[in-house]
């Protein structure tokens, strides 16, 4: 009798712990029909009619961190050597996002944009609600993200109900801060681009502070009117005109493109 009061005390206790570390670990699932590993992305950077660099956005593995599957995503800007002579850019992002929830655990910054240079890191613990930096923690709400993760998560939004200037609301943690990240929505536009012709939705996210370039200003983003919604162009207006980044060429897309002409 005695040894099946504790067979059974004894297993209760297992589920329980089982149960407790399930539900510590439940986290959302956000159905994805727009990217997947592999897939690479290759953007002209324009000043004018001028090719000042080359983009590049990848998703070349899959990594464990914290017991979790995450897509390690890169975002290159390096400038062509005819302008490294005047302006050199080697500017380096990556984000680890949850394959499940398409949240990140990790972001890393290296810029090198002539003189200017910085790097920056942090490790968001998702399950304690504390983003990590080298000055220390700081809390964060759930399921925040850095500028590199909110553009993959706005891929899999649905823009088909909305509205000239409706928008979708995240937060954005850098540099110590949360910040509003809203995401507006401008319409449709067919575009040209080396890649092809696509017709496009046009988004505009307000970045407040981690940008995609150390000057920042105002980014509108026209998005493949699809389920893949592949950016095909980038418009940053700068203080002294704009710049441009126009797809060149893509491969390891996740489905199809029906917006393409």
């Amino acid at each position: 009798m005695m040894k099946n009061l504790k067979y059974i005390s004894t297993l209760l206790f297992f589920l329980f712990a089982v149960n407790s570390f399930a539900q510590e670990d439940e986290f959302r699932v956000i159905e994805n029909n727009a990217f997947d590993l592999g897939e690479r992305l290759t953007f002209d950077v324009k000043y004018g009619f001028v090719v000042g660099a080359i983009a590049e956005m990848h998703i070349p593995r899959v990594k464990k961190i914290a017991g979790r599957d995450t897509y390690h995503v890169t975002f290159k800007v390096n400038t062509v050597p005819s302008f490294d002579l005047f302006f050199k850019v080697r500017d380096k992002y990556e984000t680890y996002i949850d394959s499940k929830g398409l949240f990140p655990w990790r972001f890393t910054q290296h810029i090198r944009e002539g003189g200017f240079s910085k790097d920056y890191s942090a490790f968001f613990d998702q399950r304690k609600g504390v983003a990590i930096t080298k000055e220390g923690k700081h809390e964060i709400p759930r399921y925040v993200n850095d500028i590199v993760s909110a553009f993959y998560i706005v891929r899999t939004f649905d823009f088909s109900g909305m509205e000239k200037g409706d928008k979708f609301e995240l937060q954005n943690f850098y540099d110590g801060k949360v910040n509003p990240l809203d995401v507006v929505y401008h319409g449709k536009e067919t575009i040209d681009v080396e890649a092809g012709t696509f017709d496009c939705i046009i988004v505009e996210p307000l970045v407040k502070e981690g940008g995609l370039f150390k000057n920042e200003g105002s980014i509108y983003i026209w998005l493949t009117d699809d389920e893949v919604k592949m950016p095909v162009k980038v418009k940053t207006k700068v203080l002294i005109g704009s710049i441009d980044s126009e797809l060149t060429s893509y491969e390891g897309v996740k489905g199809n493109l029906l917006s393409k002409k």
